[in-house]
């Protein structure tokens, strides 16, 4: 996966371990769709935002695991950020409230979904790292691309 064997220092991984725990929390990653809340989701992303930000802030500026933090900090702030598909043409869909998302709304979503499961594979992979179940359901499976 990465080639030449590598041992991170104890003090990176476990920071990078913190991450992962904290994120092993964000329920917005991997409970079913139809149990999101728009402004749930929202307020989590940001809250991903922050703690990424920080892990960011506590790595050595040589960590291997900034690249993947950065990575999913930019899906939080596209998330948040970029214009949504519109999918008004496509679908029939009947928006009932501000607290139901729309078809365009749950694409977003899988998309940032997809990006944090390829970065979080990457970073247990090369800290040697177990995740809970919840959260590794997002990785990639073994015949993705």
């Amino acid at each position: 996966f990465f080639g030449v064997q590598w041992t991170p220092p104890a003090d990176e991984r476990e920071i990078v371990r913190g991450l992962l725990t904290a994120l092993e929390d964000r329920r917005v990653l991997f409970v079913p769709y139809h149990l999101e809340v728009v402004s749930q989701v929202t307020s989590s992303v940001l809250q991903m935002r922050e703690i990424l930000t920080k892990t960011l802030q506590a790595l050595p500026e040589t960590s291997r695991a900034a690249g993947s933090i950065r990575a999913m900090r930019a899906a939080c702030r596209r998330f948040l950020e970029e214009p949504m598909p519109d999918f008004r043409n496509v679908t029939r869909w009947r928006h009932r409230g501000d607290e139901e998302g729309d078809p365009s709304f749950f694409v977003a979503l899988g998309e940032l979904r997809a990006m944090f499961g390829t970065h979080i594979a990457a970073l247990a992979y090369q800290y040697g790292l177990d995740l809970e179940p919840e959260l590794a359901s997002i990785l990639p499976s073994e015949g993705s691309p």
